[in-house]
């Protein structure tokens, strides 16, 4: 059967599909990767956030989140996939369908582990500013000018 993928706030989501975004998230944020941080940091509540998964058969593969829906810049954060689901394409996606669900915006922000650039860029996200640590996992900006963030071509007059 086909990946399709979904989006919602938290208040219009079937609970078993929350529990499962949730459930890839601390596995793979928390558990994988070591980082003793709270992912239930209440964003997901906010009413400009939305929830993005991807499932096949009912069942829930990955997830991203977008915040400030209804700001002119908005983030991608939380991007994850069930071990057992990567390698299939899930991950891209999701960003793809994230950056669709994001027009409208001036631009698109992430900040992405530094050893994802490459594969951030693939979808037109450009470093945006110096590396850092989260957790200590180095990070960096990355940014994605959307249509009308970008400066007009010069006209050659």
């Amino acid at each position: 059967m086909a990946i399709t993928v979904n989006s919602g706030p938290l208040s219009e989501l079937d609970p078993r599909v929350l529990y499962r975004i949730l459930q890839i998230r601390v596995d793979a944020f928390v558990v994988e990767q070591d980082c003793a941080y709270p992912d239930l940091d209440s964003l997901d509540l906010a009413p400009d956030t939305l929830l993005v998964w991807a499932e096949e058969d009912g069942e829930v593969l990955g997830t991203i989140r977008i915040l400030g829906t209804g700001s002119r810049v908005r983030r991608i954060g939380r991007v994850a996939t069930d071990p057992a689901a990567r390698g299939r394409g899930v991950g891209g996606q999701l960003m793809r369908a994230g950056v669709e669900l994001c027009a409208g915006a001036d631009a698109v922000v992430i900040g992405a582990q530094a050893h994802l650039e490459r594969w951030y860029g693939g979808f037109g996200f450009v470093r945006d500013g110096d590396d850092y640590l989260e957790d200590r996992i180095p990070h960096l900006p990355m940014r994605l000018p959307l249509a009308h963030d970008r400066q007009p071509e010069p006209s050659g007059h």
